[in-house]
């Protein structure tokens, strides 16, 4: 283009050199008019230079233009053709999940193997780790730059404290949030979720680990993916009916929320930003309104079990503040204002339930009709897989052994009202409640008609057969603690009134409620452990004041004028060792028997660690016994029954041989 440009000057300058004829015939300064004539005309020169690059600029862009378009219909006819393969060439926005679960009986790990299996379904790798094996220290803080989102599945054992394979990792949890060698940023860019598991009946505790794990890691930096899940034991306050189904309406959010981070979607900001700044992401009007009305219909399984609220996330801001102190003129307001705060939740709680004050009153609350029943439909289809015929609400009747061997009648009623392995639990009555006529009712019936089903099979004698339809004698409560029943004292007038004998179990921690039960035919308390600490341990008592509520228990006891019985449950490794400590117990309540027997093992328990090397022998009870007896000499061994691994202790005012022949 450019020797193009030269060749067009020359030219033009010997076009001008020939038109002038007095510069042709002057040859000696033929060079001295040729540069004479570029400089006259030096505008016509300018002008085709300009011109010349002019026209070759267009050219070239035209020409480049050309060529970028041709580059990018290559890429899209490539993008198109290459569609199926994209997954290999795609970002990676989440690499793995990691689920960590701290358990003491097994839910919360069963809950993560669930959780795992669910992830891997969408193509996602997940890894179920248990956090006793798993170094924070070490690791940890690699989880924020490989793309995983961590979650952590903790349940709140006794006291609001970790259970023990997660006992190490919550302390350094806890001790690296306010530890300055680590840094408020020690785990920025981990992305995590939290589900607690626990029990509301433990007010003070109600899944303390899941809002700690959830506050310490957010302390240091880390990015809550979604609000963080609790899941309640307690089906009467259970969001959604039991810890399974809260666990199902939070796992379902989650795997929501995990398919839109895998797709590199981030979370939509609602428009109230906590820190008072703009948002740059803020909703239209009409989208909101529309998001309140699609989140309305949602169904209740899919409602989160949200905890984490936005007073609860000012305060961990607060927290994050170095200087935020309130001064000591202000304190006394705001003490004030928690306590009104309190007394007005106490005054709308006395509406919603009874009282155990009013233990045997009749009247019910204005809201009956809205307390759950106490049996849930999972429970209801674990009792009758044991033989429970269900009556009502909170009922039941199973024939014990003696009837299906024998066909006699001596313990054949039971009322689960509170404990039986995956019953509900509780402080008070807080369940709908059947009226003591229809109970009783119902059970006389469902008892003749399991007792109609012995009639024509071989062995069974007539007589026999018909001794066992006149039911004689009812266990209250072989399960559960039947002195919670508000009409417990009305339920019993009516068995005595049919002639039929009650045997009342209690787990002693109702001593008031002791003192005014009318007088049943034979009342047993709960001995399960005779110190603080085992007591603690074995029974995980719901009251903070447990060891007063059981050792007035026992006073109460000794106060009633009538047949009273220690039931005492030996446990291999946890009491058996305690022999002073029983005997102190004893001298206490002055039981007129003493029931020793050894733990029963019923396979694992959600509500229990036992093992069946917990379970001592038969000899082993019977040395127990044999030393116990020997420390208490108005005590003396009455009898034995290996089957049941028990042995019986008798009040030598007892004649035994007259109770064990009548």
């Amino acid at each position: 283009m450019m020797q193009s440009f030269f060749v067009i000057i020359v030219l033009f300058v010997s076009r001008v050199s020939t038109s002038d004829p007095k510069d042709s015939q002057t040859s000696h300064s033929s060079s001295q008019s040729y540069f004479m004539s570029i400089w006259h005309n030096r505008l016509y020169l300018y002008s085709a230079a300009a011109l010349v690059f002019g026209v070759w600029f267009s050219l070239k862009m035209t020409l480049k233009k050309k060529s970028l378009s041709g580059d990018v219909s290559s890429w899209v006819y490539k993008a198109v053709k290459n569609d199926d393969c994209s997954d290999r060439d795609a970002v990676i926005h989440v690499s793995r999940v990691k689920i960590f679960y701290g358990s003491q009986t097994g839910t919360a790990k069963g809950f993560a193997t669930e959780l795992s299996e669910e992830v891997k379904t969408l193509g996602i790798p997940a890894e179920v780790i248990d956090m006793k094996v798993y170094d924070p220290d070490d690791q940890l803080a690699d989880e924020c730059t490989n793309k995983s989102v961590c979650v952590f599945l903790v349940a709140t054992y006794t006291d609001g404290q970790p259970t023990e394979n997660a006992e190490w990792f919550c302390k350094w949890l806890e001790e690296a949030s306010t530890d300055f060698r680590y840094g408020k940023t020690y785990l920025k860019g981990l992305r995590y979720a939290v589900f607690g598991l626990g029990n509301s009946v433990y007010v003070g505790h109600y899944n303390t680990v899941g809002k700690n794990v959830d506050k310490w890691l957010w302390m240091l930096s880390g990015v809550r993916i979604m609000t963080r899940g609790e899941g309640d034991c307690n089906v009467v306050k259970s969001r959604n009916g039991s810890v399974q189904a809260d666990f199902l309406a939070w796992k379902v959010k989650f795997l929501k929320r995990l398919q839109a981070l895998s797709k590199g979607e981030r979370k939509s900001c609602s428009g109230k930003c906590k820190t008072g700044g703009s948002c740059k992401n803020k909703r239209k009007v009409g989208q909101e309104e529309e998001e309140k009305a699609a989140l309305q219909n949602n169904s209740s399984e899919e409602d989160l079990v949200e905890s984490s609220s936005d007073e609860e996330e000012s305060s961990l801001q607060d927290e994050k503040k170095t200087g935020s102190v309130v001064d000591m003129e202000d304190l006394g307001n705001i003490m004030n204002g928690v306590k009104k705060a309190k007394s007005k939740e106490e005054d709308q709680g006395d509406g919603r339930m009874v009282k155990l004050s009013k233990l045997n009153g009749v009247r019910k609350s204005e809201d009956e009709e809205e307390r759950r029943e106490m049996i849930t439909p999972s429970l209801r289809e674990a009792l009758t897989k044991q033989g429970y015929k269900l009556i009502g609400s909170h009922s039941g009747v199973k024939l014990c052994r003696w009837t299906k061997f024998v066909c006699c009648s001596p313990f054949l009623l039971s009322v689960p009202t509170t404990r039986h392995h995956t019953n509900p639990v509780g402080t008070e009555w807080r369940w709908k409640m059947d009226p003591a006529e229809k109970i009783l009712q119902d059970s006389l019936e469902k008892h003749q008609n399991m007792i109609r089903q012995f009639r024509g099979v071989p062995g069974v004698k007539p007589e026999r057969y018909k001794e066992g339809l006149a039911v004689k004698h009812c266990a209250l409560s072989l399960v559960g603690e039947p002195i919670m029943y508000p009409e417990i004292n009305a339920f019993v007038r009516l068995l005595h009134s049919h002639h039929i004998s009650s045997f009342l179990v209690t787990n002693a921690q109702f001593p008031n409620e002791i003192r005014s039960l009318v007088p049943v035919t034979q009342l047993y308390v709960s001995v399960d452990a005779s110190t603080k600490d085992s007591l603690k341990k074995i029974d995980r008592p719901l009251f903070k004041d447990f060891w007063t509520r059981f050792l007035d228990s026992l006073k109460a006891l000794g106060e009633k004028r009538q047949r009273t019985v220690y039931r005492l449950t030996l446990v291999k490794a946890w009491n058996v060792e305690e022999m002073q400590a029983y005997s102190e117990l004893i001298a206490l309540g002055q039981p007129d028997f003493i029931e020793v027997k050894g733990v029963t093992y019923c396979g694992d328990s959600s509500a229990s660690s036992l093992t069946m090397a917990n379970v001592p022998w038969h000899q082993e009870v019977v040395a127990f016994v044999q030393q116990l007896a020997d420390m208490l000499p108005q005590y003396e061994i009455a009898c034995e029954h290996e089957h049941s691994n028990c042995l019986l202790i008798a009040h030598t005012k007892i004649d035994v041989f007259y109770m064990l022949n009548i």
